[in-house]
């Protein structure tokens, strides 16, 4: 009885609807006229249809079946499909030669066509939980005050009438390109350095490359022998972190640090030696008249160079200064609290790394070990700071005077 109703519907399809649910292995007619006329019987090429129709709806539409996704399409695929056809090639030889469908050959044509892109469009989903106006607001905020907190944020919102998550507020502003990071210590700039670091970009930022290359660079830095300089990353399974591999030793104060005095030119690093007691203007004097006109002529530098050195009140101390002019030394003029300006800093945070890999168990070893990889510099590194210290002085102009990426 069943077949004879489901061959009436198969003849008169533009007279009925119907679903097909099948379960538990019946098959059972939920929507079908209540009357329809009586056609005559189908032609031999209808009943063909029609028996594939029942063989292949009774295959496919069994318990627990499910629909398989259609495989999506490489970017290079789609690419590819473009530009045959500007080739001038058909829907149909695109697809014989890719092996695509002609239908999928068309959809992807027909995008290009459109959007000018192979690329996924938007697809709809579930609407924003924080409309355009609140995303306006809390990024507005956050521009203002860097500060606030992802939980400022959703008691502000709330208070406006929009409940969401603290992951939702992190996900809304990376949208917006703003991402949550550490903030960086620097030097603090009063207004007087700020306007003394601009006054010393802008008088320098016409001089050319070679007044660079003639210059000593030097500065005083700390090395502990476990420390923040022996930061490294490790490739680790899951819960490994505390595995000897896996772990950096640390110990109260860093288990002791070395202080370093060093110097360097364009031609490649200077001496370095390690300061054993508590530096002042006397040892500082000392250090200089030891060590920096032997840099000078391992360097080979030009007559005429040009001593660099940061105000820090031992090196500005009245018996330096007075050392320094007696034996006609010219001194660069430097602004306060500006250590981006000098490149030694990029050599130093260099020998750290390289310090840090060598892992040195105590002091001895440390300071061995900083002088093997000081003398290891190589001179094009030296070369590549002094040759692009232009850009550090472009920087402070553009930064308006503060701190700078350097």
């Amino acid at each position: 009885m069943w077949q004879d109703i489901l061959r009436e519907e198969f003849v008169t399809s533009l007279f009925l609807s119907h679903i097909l649910n099948v379960s538990r292995g019946f098959l059972r007619i939920l929507r079908f006229p209540s009357t329809f006329q009586k056609s005559p019987g189908p032609s031999a090429t209808q009943e063909k249809q029609y028996k594939r129709h029942l063989s292949t709806t009774s295959n496919s539409q069994t318990p627990n079946s499910t629909i398989a996704k259609t495989k999506e399409l490489s970017k290079d695929t789609r690419n590819k499909i473009v530009d045959l056809h500007q080739t001038g090639k058909t829907e149909s030889a695109i697809g014989k030669q890719l092996g695509v469908k002609k239908s999928t050959v068309g959809a992807i044509i027909r995008k290009w066509k459109t959007y000018k892109t192979t690329d996924n469009l938007p697809r709809s989903g579930a609407p924003r939980k924080i409309s355009p106006r609140g995303v306006k607001m809390i990024t507005r905020t956050v521009s203002k005050n860097p500060r606030t907190t992802r939980g400022d944020l959703v008691n502000d919102l709330q208070r406006a009438g929009t409940k969401v998550t603290k992951a939702t507020i992190s996900n809304t502003l990376r949208r917006q390109g703003l991402k949550s990071c550490s903030a960086r210590r620097v030097p603090l700039l009063k207004p007087v350095h700020v306007r003394a670091r601009l006054k010393f970009a802008r008088e320098h930022l016409d001089d050319p490359e070679e007044d660079w290359e003639n210059v000593i660079w030097s500065d005083e830095t700390k090395i502990e022998l476990f420390g923040k300089n022996s930061t490294c990353r490790v490739w680790r399974r899951k819960n490994a972190e505390l595995h000897p591999k896996n772990t950096i030793p640390t110990v109260k104060h860093g288990g002791g640090n070395i202080m370093l005095w060093g110097c360097f030119s364009a031609k490649g690093p200077g001496r370095l030696i390690r300061v054993k007691e508590r530096m002042n203007g006397a040892m500082y004097h000392e250090i200089l008249s030891k060590n920096l006109l032997p840099s000078a002529r391992a360097l080979k530098i030009k007559r005429g160079w040009v001593f660099q050195h940061d105000n820090d009140p031992k090196h500005t101390a009245r018996a330096t200064k007075e050392w320094l002019r007696k034996k006609h030394f010219k001194v660069l003029e430097w602004p306060s609290q500006s250590p981006d300006l000098n490149p030694i800093e990029n050599l130093w945070r260099e020998l750290k790394i390289r310090v840090a890999q060598r892992q040195p168990q105590n002091i001895t070893a440390l300071e061995e070990i900083c002088m093997e990889e000081w003398a290891k510099l190589p001179a094009t590194v030296c070369k590549n700071l002094v040759a692009t210290y232009r850009k550090r002085l472009t920087s402070v102009i553009a930064n308006k005077g503060y701190i700078t990426k350097y």
